[in-house]
């Protein structure tokens, strides 16, 4: 009759004990040198720039104004009237006003003469005048 370690008689019968590694310590480095740049990466492309763009937005939503030209995220042109609380009036066409939320305005639009650029509607409105 065979005995159980028949196919295995290179090991031995008592409990065998592995010494570690000598270059197992060197994973956490490895880790490092592979991870920290692309960390590095993504904090500079994604992370920085939202940041600033956050606090950009913030610093405009502060500074509002009345009569200043602003759009939604829905879109929505309007000229800010009013302020209550959290909440920004605006007058988006004559004898029409609409409650938006601050948080709502995304963004200053930019004034006609910037726009404008000497080229479209003033040089046509002097033409027909």
């Amino acid at each position: 009759m065979l005995s159980m370690n028949a196919g295995y008689a290179f090991l031995p019968n008592w409990p065998l004990f592995l010494a570690a590694d000598p270059g197992a310590g060197n994973g956490l480095m490895q880790f490092l040198v592979l991870f920290a740049p692309l960390l590095l990466i993504w904090y500079f492309l994604i992370i920085r720039p939202q940041q600033r763009q956050r606090a950009k937005l913030k610093d405009m939503l502060e500074n509002l104004k009345t009569g200043d030209k602003v759009v939604t995220s829905g879109g929505v042109y309007g000229t800010v009237v009013g302020f209550r609380d959290t909440v920004v009036q605006l007058q988006v066409a004559p004898q029409v006003k609409l409650d938006v939320a601050r948080s709502a305005i995304t963004s200053m639009q930019a004034s006609e003469e910037k726009s404008d650029n000497g080229s479209g509607r003033e040089a046509t409105s002097k033409a027909r005048k």
